[in-house]
């Protein structure tokens, strides 16, 4: 399996667990610096690899009343600040394939949304900056799909993909996780990122925020990292009950430590030839 190379962390071909984590959305510049430092803080301790994250633009929100992000702009100026402050690498999602090019000045890791894994120009658009790129696979969609729409960011000559798995549609308004496609997607030659946020929602346009199941997502989490995911995507925020966006699918930041230490240990019965 080609690795996937993030500033100094290494992902894939059964290197380390890596953390990918952060807010869901950037609200304030203090509330992000503090939230990344305090991340990085717990990783350190257990020397988990670490890429922070965070939206500039939430586009595809229910409501036109729902909180969008300070723009990619404004966004981008914050998350090079988390870069040069804590030495941390960063990733940030876009929505056109115009915004690919300037989010690539800053960031370190792009990432195409799950709702736009199938847009060619934009999926190219990335691909053409030479970053790795994050793909959410879509709900709709199965695990062998991947690797035709991977092809599209491999025809523009790069090879930095990593495939993430974000649960898929089952009847309406809820998502589940079949373990099997963290398997799949990796047997298809790329780093597989678990996104357990977002899997434990369960979608609908009839309450204000996104509904979820915060209390699955350590269980889920385990799991994931005993199937052989190579990342853990974990949104998570200091006051989740006054976040801004998605609050009901956001790990509380007090819960991150507990979680990290029981899936390092997992990893590394999973890899004990890695950490020696």
């Amino acid at each position: 399996m080609p690795q996937v190379k993030v500033g100094n962390i290494t992902m894939g071909d059964n290197a380390p667990l890596v953390l990918i984590s952060g807010p869901c959305v950037i609200e304030t510049e203090d509330l992000i610096l503090r939230t990344a430092e305090q991340i990085k803080k717990i990783t350190d301790k257990y020397k988990i690899p670490f890429i922070f994250k965070a939206s500039c633009i939430k586009a595809n929100r229910w409501r036109e009343t729902n909180y969008l992000g300070p723009g990619l702009k404004k966004g981008l100026e914050i998350l090079a600040k988390v870069k040069k402050n804590l030495g941390v690498p960063v990733l940030t999602d876009v929505h056109s394939a115009s915004d690919s090019a300037i989010a690539a000045e800053v960031v370190d890791v792009i990432q195409i949304p799950a709702f736009l894994c199938r847009q060619t120009d934009i999926v190219v658009a990335a691909g053409k900056t030479g970053k790795p790129i994050n793909l959410k696979k879509g709900q709709f969609l199965a695990p062998e799909d991947m690797g035709v729409l991977a092809g599209k960011i491999k025809s523009t000559g790069n090879d930095q993909i990593m495939l993430t798995e974000r649960g898929v549609v089952f009847g309406y308004s809820n998502l589940v996780v079949d373990m099997r496609s963290l398997v799949k997607m990796r047997e298809l030659g790329y780093p597989v990122v678990f996104d357990v946020s977002h899997s434990i929602q369960m979608p609908t346009a009839n309450t204000a925020v996104k509904r979820g199941e915060p209390e699955y997502i350590l269980p889920l989490a385990r799991a994931g990292v005993a199937c052989g995911c190579d990342a853990l995507f974990i949104e998570t925020h200091p006051d989740v009950k006054n976040a801004m966006s998605d609050r009901d699918s956001m790990l509380p930041l007090e819960n991150l430590e507990p979680l990290l230490k029981q899936v390092t240990q997992i990893d590394r019965l999973c890899k004990p030839f890695v950490y020696g």
